[in-house]
């Protein structure tokens, strides 16, 4: 399947990002997993690479090359750290903000630095109290002359603690038409951080709090205009959350079928590798099944999501496919492993850990399946695809090439 949806390019850039990921994150992971820390500079590292502007237009220093190329960005570094693929993940939902509803002037200041790795984005709108029910959300911002006086909390925010610009999607008025989108700098007067709990999994990422107290901004930090809060949080979600969190439960479903495959050639029982017992060689075909399917699943999405196309179901599926998918070998990669999988020592048991992570943010399998239903009963409600996705369109892979030249961005 990859030979299928990319091209000489796209494995090229593969290449690169697995080679870098070999080289300057796996030797960072012990360390990682011991502090629970998060990998500030690491971060910086990967930003540094120009990865993060993989789907920002050229004309802003970016990269141009599309929602696959982000995919197998996001896989290789998950396929290492599913911390650093999710670091990569969060930042992408803080540039799809930008791309779709920024300003000439905010796309001029913020889209450059993002492309250049100065600048890490994030997007918050979970709350402690509303949750996943982006309605209920209690944050408010209110318009003072030419400001806005931000106050509330936000929680569970990919890269908050990194992040250098924080979109805020926050209470102007009643009901849907009443949330409205904010950038916010890290540097604000008002602004602040809670601290950073450590989580099961995903050691060197944070997803933590936001905390805005009488925090000033520009008017002109609003994102689009006043009551579109609501389509910044969908959209972002939809066309970059569920994308690329299939990417990073795809790159730990790579990491785990490769670490649990090498074990079963290694290690003996009764004079012959494990892998020639039957039952081991069932749960790897399952494995090795589920991966490849989970795979077509998620380049097939993007690969429509590039083209401009509909595409809403596939990428809900694709999310829903990947998150089970992963979650289901790494417990074949645990059983097969046996007691030796529960130490640290073997990587199985981070792969299980971070996994399911990767189950709840841009909906869980229960809302994919249910949103899924929704379309085979008529019922959705339009397609973010058609309607948002400021895409780079398919042409001669040649040409493509040329144009993205992605060794000046693998350092």
């Amino acid at each position: 399947m990859e030979r299928y949806f990319t091209s000489g390019w796209h494995e090229d850039i593969r290449h690169r990002v697995r080679e870098f990921a070999e080289r300057e994150v796996r030797p960072r992971i012990a360390d990682m997993e011991t502090s629970r820390a998060v990998a500030h500079e690491l971060s910086r590292l990967i930003a540094q690479q120009g990865w993060i502007g993989v789907t920002v237009s050229k004309a802003y220093g970016g990269m141009g090359a599309g929602h696959l190329a982000k995919t197998i960005i996001i896989e290789e570094l998950a396929r290492v750290s599913g911390a650093m693929g999710a670091m990569v993940q969060a930042s992408q939902l803080g540039v799809a903000k930008i791309i779709h509803f920024g300003s000439a002037q905010q796309k001029g200041t913020w889209l450059p630095r993002i492309a250049a790795g100065d600048c890490l984005p994030t997007i918050a709108v979970t709350e402690p109290e509303s949750g996943g029910h982006v309605l209920g959300m209690g944050s408010t911002a209110v318009r003072d002359g030419d400001e806005y006086v931000l106050n509330g909390r936000k929680v569970f925010v990919g890269n908050s603690h990194v992040g250098d610009l924080h979109g805020v999607v926050v209470r102007t008025g009643e009901g849907s038409k009443g949330l409205s989108a904010f950038l916010v700098e890290a540097d604000r007067p008002g602004f602040s951080l809670g601290e950073l709990r450590p989580a099961m999994g995903l050691h060197g990422f944070s997803f933590g709090e936001l905390i805005f107290d009488n925090c000033r901004v520009p008017a002109a930090n609003l994102l689009g205009a006043e009551g579109q809060g609501l389509a910044v949080a969908y959209s972002s979600s939809i066309l970059y959350g569920r994308p690329n969190l299939t990417a990073v439960s795809l790159g730990i479903h790579q990491a785990v079928f490769e670490e649990t495959t090498a074990l079963c050639i290694e290690r003996e029982r009764y004079g012959s590798p494990l892998g020639e017992l039957a039952n081991i060689k069932l749960k790897l075909g399952r494995m090795k099944s589920r991966l490849m399917t989970a795979r077509l699943a998620a380049y097939h999405a993007v690969h429509l999501l590039d083209q401009g196309l509909p595409c809403d179901a596939e990428l809900m599926n694709a999310k829903l496919l990947n998150v089970e998918a992963a979650v289901d070998s790494t417990r074949d990669g645990m059983e097969i492993h046996a007691a030796s999988g529960l130490f640290t020592d073997r990587p199985v048991e981070r792969y299980l850990r971070d996994a399911h992570h990767i189950y709840a943010p841009a909906g869980t399998s229960d809302i994919q399946l249910l949103r899924l239903g929704e379309v085979a009963l008529g019922m959705a409600k339009g397609q973010w695809s058609e309607h948002l996705a400021d895409l780079v369109r398919t042409v001669e892979p040649r040409r493509r090439e040329e144009q993205l030249e992605p060794a000046g961005h693998a350092g």
